[in-house]
């Protein structure tokens, strides 16, 4: 049976988004052909119409978990709450819970550091339009200072998240994502909330 070009790039797009959750939520190297492709509801030999190797793959499964974290700042500054609504967002219990749908930094920066350089380049050009879309969140600063804090907070979330969800014990993951948050909203220049 043919499928017209239209089903090949949407059976690739479901691939390519399996991908980027299921590498969140296990890991890059934990996560292996077979079991994507399953997940995806496909077969396992169905992979190669679509992708070179798996590192292909997780170039593009990168690409687009980055860009979907772009997306949800872009959300906040169109909702109006702009970084205190990611921050806010972020730091939150459901977050630390959900590797999958969350940020790709705090799941998998370890891993890509240690992959191929188109992978690691696809991450940089994503991590770049991240700080690009939070840097203008500080209009009364010079750009390369207003970019300086927005390194500065996109370190701090990945790190405190990775503790967080690291520790064993829910009361002290608890207090990392609290004490993250607080730190977060300062260095974003909002006045921290309880809780």
């Amino acid at each position: 049976m043919r499928y017209d070009k239209d089903h090949k790039d949407q059976t690739r797009q479901r691939i390519v988004e399996t991908a980027a959750l299921r590498f969140r939520e296990h890991g890059i190297e934990g996560e292996g052909v077979k079991s994507l492709m399953a997940a995806a509801g496909l077969t396992n030999g169905a992979f190669y119409n679509h992708f070179e190797s798996k590192e292909d793959l997780t170039r593009e499964a990168v690409t687009a978990a980055l860009k979907e974290r772009v997306a949800r700042l872009q959300h906040w500054i169109d909702t109006g709450e702009g970084l205190g609504g990611l921050i806010r967002s972020y730091f939150s219990i459901r977050h630390r819970d959900n590797p999958g749908h969350g940020c790709p930094s705090s799941a998998v920066a370890a891993e890509v550091a240690r992959h191929s350089d188109p992978v690691r380049e696809a991450f940089t050009i994503g991590v770049n339009e991240f700080l690009e879309l939070a840097a203008t969140q500080w209009p009364s600063l010079p750009p390369d200072q207003a970019r300086s804090r927005a390194i500065a907070l996109y370190g701090l979330m990945a790190g405190t998240m990775q503790v967080a969800r690291a520790t064993h014990d829910p009361l002290v993951s608890e207090e990392v994502l609290a004490a993250g948050r607080r730190a977060a909203l300062e260095l974003a220049g909002i006045e921290a909330d309880e809780g």
